[in-house]
């Protein structure tokens, strides 16, 4: 391990073979810092947090702070990352509150551009992107390879399906399917992610029965229910489809963003 004689590591600090910790940096209690971590110069990783193998912190970072909730009166909550992410300069992650599950979650191989914020009990997947600025309100919830675009805020309690894909400054009120593409202020559902799932592999007739199955659910006739039946019974052996239906079915504390959403 390699740590510059300017930087503040608390004693109860665990730093694993190949971890460097730059110059001017803090590192507080019960942070674990797990092999070949990074952590560039003037990074604070506030307490009580594990950061994975090959994670790369840029300066500035303020990871594992205090949640902003004005319940929290010091209790121990924690903030967990996984391994192989980037984390660019000025990102924000808070750590859980005992109102929620005392933990924010993030997982691996994700790329957290400049100015990206995590707040307090947050599940984030693997393989996101958070374009500069995009923030997730607490209890947000973020699937697998979803792309935020910048400056888009994702409300408190709100979930995005994996592979979805949020527009830059959209206003994330509702929840979004997977695979769903949404935009716009407030974020409205657009159709689905097909740069992504291009980028996936699928070929056109893959493609094609994806959308098929999208128009029947979102702009069919007949109420939702009726219309969500007929798609999982139409389309269930597609699992993206089967998971989209799922989705919709377990609900959240938001509504879901549809293509008519304000």
């Amino acid at each position: 391990m390699a740590v510059h004689p300017t930087a503040q590591v608390d004693a109860s600090t665990e730093l694993a073979a190949g971890v460097e910790v730059g110059p001017w940096c803090v590192v507080g209690p019960g942070v674990v810092l797990a092999e070949g971590v990074r952590l560039a110069s003037h990074v604070v990783i506030q307490q009580d947090t594990t950061v994975g193998a090959g994670t790369t912190i840029h300066p500035f970072a303020v990871i594992g702070g205090d949640p902003q909730h004005n319940g929290y009166k010091g209790e121990p909550v924690r903030l967990e990352i996984g391994s192989n992410n980037l984390i660019r300069e000025h990102c924000t992650f808070n750590r859980g509150t005992p109102q929620g599950t005392g933990v924010t979650v993030v997982g691996s191989s994700n790329l957290f551009m400049t100015g990206a914020h995590v707040g307090h009990d947050c599940v984030v997947g693997d393989n996101v992107v958070m374009a500069n600025n995009a923030t997730l309100g607490g209890h947000a919830w973020i699937g697998d390879r979803v792309f935020l675009g910048g400056l888009c805020a994702v409300h408190q309690n709100g979930r995005v399906g994996q592979g979805a894909i949020i527009g830059g400054l959209a206003a994330v009120t509702r929840d979004v399917i997977p695979y769903g593409s949404a935009w716009g202020n407030h974020a409205r559902l657009r159709g689905l992610n097909l740069i992504g799932l291009k980028r996936k592999g699928y070929d056109k007739a893959q493609i094609r029965r994806l959308l098929a199955a999208y128009r029947e659910l979102f702009e069919g006739e007949g109420e939702f229910a009726g219309r969500l039946a007929a798609t999982q019974s139409q389309y269930g052996d597609l699992a993206e489809i089967a998971e989209i239906v799922d989705f919709i079915r377990a609900g959240g504390k938001r509504p879901l963003c549809l293509p008519n959403a304000e």
